[in-house]
């Protein structure tokens, strides 16, 4: 990943407030009509109360957002900027998308207001889930360790206790160790967790979770996943994808009721 730009005086640390003699920001929204980073956490701080300036700058590494630099290194956001980032949270919070597809959706034309939130009833009259990853086949493409770290912001350290505990596991090819696009999601939200101090051992209760949803799934659909009808083996896989979504926005709502509790 390319290096970003970062001002003289900034002492090899990206700046992300106006340097001193820059114009004011107000004066800058009204020139411009854009805002810094810090007014664009502030902004969205209401509906998004876990934004932050080093989130939204992940989300500007991963290619998901361009804001405009100013000469002096600090970012500028536009209206269209900031309507993309609440999107991007949006497709986060509500449908658990990860960020290979949050970045498809956008390249398709996607918009917040068009969006179809899970459960929503759709054209057809059923009851629509968009599913959060794909179960179907994968694009096949692998990630060395390096590429991983570098595009999570994990620690090295925070790999190896997943992979000892079996929530990723890799490829060893050449001597180098690869992940897949699920498992480069899976230590990007690990590493986001590890803020909070969450770290590999306390994640056996989401694989435990994760494995008994499979298993449940996988009874239920067992006779069609078998089948040797093309037609109906991919009815199976799309059916398959449809209680995936449901079983996440289920447990997402079980534990949203059960932290409210916490917070009366």
């Amino acid at each position: 990943m390319a290096a970003q730009a970062t001002p003289a005086d900034s002492g090899g640390l990206e700046l992300d407030v106006p340097p001193q003699g820059a114009p004011p920001e107000g004066e800058l929204g009204k020139r411009q009509k854009s805002l810094t980073i810090g007014a664009v956490c502030k902004a969205l701080g209401e509906e998004f109360p876990d934004i932050s300036i080093s989130k939204i700058r992940y989300l500007e590494d991963q290619k998901l957002l361009t804001p405009r630099r100013t000469p002096g290194g600090y970012r500028l956001y536009t209206q269209g900027d900031v309507a993309r980032l609440r999107t991007i949270l949006r497709m986060q919070r509500d449908e658990f998308l990860p960020l290979r597809v949050i970045r498809q959706e956008l390249a398709a034309g996607r918009s917040g207001e068009a969006a179809l939130a899970p459960g929503r009833i759709g054209r057809d009259g059923a009851r629509a889930w968009r599913p959060s990853v794909s179960v179907g086949e994968a694009t096949g493409a692998l990630y060395s360790m390096g590429d991983v770290l570098e595009d999570t912001k994990a620690e090295a350290k925070l790999v190896r206790e997943l992979e000892e505990y079996g929530v990723v596991k890799g490829e060893l090819r050449g001597g180098v160790r690869y992940f897949d696009e699920t498992e480069r999601e899976i230590i990007a939200a690990v590493a986001e967790l590890a803020r909070y101090g969450v770290g590999g051992r306390n994640l056996r209760v989401f694989r435990s979770s994760a494995d008994r949803e499979a298993n449940l799934l996988q009874q239920i659909l067992a006779p069609a996943l078998r089948s040797r009808n093309p037609e109906r083996r991919k009815e199976a896989v799309e059916a398959l994808e449809n209680l995936a979504a449901v079983a996440t926005h289920l447990k997402h709502l079980l534990l949203i009721r059960d932290l409210r509790k916490i917070v009366r």
